[in-house]
This record gives C-alpha cells, sequence and structure tokens, in this order.
C-alpha cells in the first residue's frame, strides 16, 4: 500500500511541476525578462533564453506532463491490481482521475499564473536543463511538427498594446496623467503630416530679396516672428530663411542699402507627405527651426517649425512674444481636430 501511495505522490507531483511550469514561462512578460536580464545574473540570462525560445521548454515540458500522466495511470493500474485486486481499478482510476485534475492541473496553474513573476526565476534552470536532456526527442518531434508551425515571428509587443497598458497604468497610478497623455502623444506623430502641422501660404509674412534693409526696416521691426523668409520675386521661388536678430542688428550697425538677400541663411525644403516623426528627426538633422514645405508641383504650401512638431507632443507653447493672435491660429486649431479625430484629447 504504501508503494501505490508514493507512486501516486510522484505522479501527482510530477504532473504538477508540468503544469506549473508551462503556466508560468507562458505567463510572464518578456519584457520583464528581458529588465532582468540587464543584472546578468544566471537564472535571468537563462530564462530569457527560454522565452526567446519558448517551443522547446514547452515541447519538453508537454513531453513529461504526458509521460507523468499515461506511463504513472498504467503503473499505478498495476500496482492497484497486485496489491488491491481488479474489483479496486475502476474505482482508484475514478479518484486518481480527480486528483489529477485538481492538485496537477486547476491548483499548479491557478497558482502559476498567478505568482508568475516570483517563480519563474526558480524554473529557469530546471527546466534549462530538462530541455537540454530531452533535446532528441524535441529535435524529432520537431521535425515532425515542422510544416503546421511555421510562420512569422510575432513582435514582443505592439502600439495597441502599449497604449492600452498606459490607460490601464494610469487608472492604477502607475503613470502620472501627464505622463499617459505625452505617450499616446508621441504615438500620434507618425499620425500627422507636416501639412497638418505647417501655416499655410497666406499667412506667411516674407520679405523680396531684392530689397534693401532701409526698405524693410517697419516690416521688419512689427514681424512678430524669429524667422522671416525671404524670396526672389514670389512666394514660390524662396531664396532663404534670415533670422530677425541679424537684420536688426544690420539695422543698427547702418547696413540699410544692403541687400536683404545678402543675410539670408539657406532654406530647408520638405514635402507636405512627410510625417512628423520623419519631420522632427529633420530638424534634429539640419539644426534650425525653420523648413519650407513644398507641394507635389514644387510650390510653396507654407512653413513648419520645431515647435510646431513639439507641440503634438507637449500641447501649445505660448511664448513671451504671443501677445496678439498668433499667425499660427488656425495651424493650431486645424492640429486640434486632427487630433481629437484621431482620439487622442480622448485619451
Amino acid at each position: 500500500m504504501l508503494t501505490l501511495i508514493f507512486i501516486v505522490f510522484i505522479v501527482l507531483l510530477g504532473s504538477a511541476f508540468c503544469s506549473l511550469s508551462e503556466t508560468v514561462l507562458l505567463s510572464v512578460s518578456e519584457i520583464r525578462v528581458r529588465q532582468w536580464a540587464q543584472s546578468k545574473k544566471i537564472p535571468a540570462l537563462a530564462l530569457l533564453e527560454i522565452k526567446q525560445k519558448i517551443n522547446r521548454p514547452i515541447a519538453t515540458i508537454v513531453i513529461l506532463n504526458n509521460i507523468f500522466n499515461i506511463v504513472g495511470s498504467i503503473i499505478i493500474g498495476g500496482t492497484v491490481s497486485q496489491e488491491l485486486g481488479d474489483n479496486w481499478l475502476g474505482l482508484f482510476s475514478g479518484i486518481l482521475t480527480f486528483l489529477i485534475i485538481i492538485f496537477a492541473e486547476i491548483l499548479p496553474k491557478t497558482l502559476g499564473q498567478k505568482y508568475a513573476d516570483q517563480i519563474s526565476l526558480y524554473l529557469a534552470l530546471p527546466v534549462k536543463y530538462l530541455t537540454l536532456v530531452m533535446a532528441p526527442l524535441v529535435w524529432l518531434l520537431e521535425i515532425v511538427t515542422q510544416p503546421l508551425t511555421k510562420g512569422q515571428v510575432l513582435p514582443t509587443t505592439n502600439e495597441t498594446e502599449i497604449r492600452f497598458l498606459t490607460r490601464i497604468g494610469k487608472t492604477e497610478g502607475v503613470i502620472e496623467a501627464d505622463e499617459a497623455e505625452m505617450i499616446n502623444r508621441v504615438f500620434h506623430l507618425n499620425d500627422l503630416l507636416a501639412s497638418d502641422l505647417m501655416t499655410p501660404r497666406i499667412l506667411i509674412t516674407y520679405l523680396k530679396g531684392n530689397l534693401i534693409l532701409g526698405e524693410c526696416q517697419k516690416n521688419i521691426i512689427k514681424s512678430e516672428h524669429t524667422r522671416i523668409l525671404i524670396v526672389q520675386d514670389s512666394i514660390d521661388d524662396v531664396i532663404g530663411i534670415a533670422l530677425k536678430h541679424e537684420l536688426l542688428a544690420g539695422i543698427i550697425e547702418g547696413r540699410e542699402n544692403e541687400k536683404i538677400a545678402n543675410l539670408a541663411r539657406e532654406a530647408n525644403f520638405v514635402p507636405e507627405t512627410i510625417r512628423a516623426d520623419y519631420l522632427l528627426k529633420k530638424f534634429q538633422e539640419i539644426r534650425q527651426h525653420l523648413m519650407v514645405v513644398i507641394d507635389e508641383y514644387g510650390g510653396v504650401s507654407g512653413v513648419v517649425s520645431l515647435e510646431d512638431v513639439l507641440e503634438v507632443l507637449t500641447g501649445e507653447i505660448v511664448d513671451e512674444t504671443d501677445k496678439i493672435i498668433n499667425l499660427q491660429e488656425i495651424a493650431r486649431k486645424k492640429r486640434e481636430r486632427l487630433l481629437v479625430s484621431k482620439g487622442l484629447m480622448d485619451s
């Protein structure tokens, strides 16, 4: 009788270990495992290796689980027949099935799902070594099942999942409301184009390059912009961009007869269809704060500033020069409507 109890205990324990290991390995987040692996500790590195190649460890666990359940049941059945007789075989099979369901399936899987993070590091090395020991059998099964399991490797996470986790983090107080809003705004950078952010051409202030500083003095002083577009004969013929303080410095230094074109810097052009995230990278590369937006025919559609892109992330930026109606007000209202239509303002 003691032999029978011992065999039942081994079968339940082995099956429970397999069920627990499978649930834990599938439940623990790979992102969290990667964070743990930065510590360079052996269990964390082993767990990361398992998560990155999860098929073989899971196959190993499934094989072991079936060995315990099937082979163990056969051995237990033979032992019951020898010690108690065939009349007890049916009743004992029912009891064994009940014990396996409760103590080898439901209970370990429930605990594994609930305490996956705490248990996973302790299981990493045992599962890794078991996978190595059973590698030949697993390899044979992979050959048989490979035609059915081929497919594209899915990414660890995606934009929808990150935004969903952001909402949960905000609700639970893990992430501040302003942090959650910033995260959602970042994802909207690739939803907006230069045409959505720019100040349209009808609102652009510009100076003709063939004029002299003295002729433009009043317009320069009245301008609310720190950067002014310089054109040849029309707005579609851009020469460059001049900095207001350099124009004012020229006036103060007595260079009223110098042509505006001589003080212009090179202008950078971008198409209407460039996305806001690429636009931000472009600003970082050229180290300038204003670019000219052109349409499909090469005409000027408007201008876009670094501030326009940053406002997608931070909301409207108002400085000490924004005293009256900003010339970008129409563009900003349009941008707000776009953000609302894409669901950002509700998140």
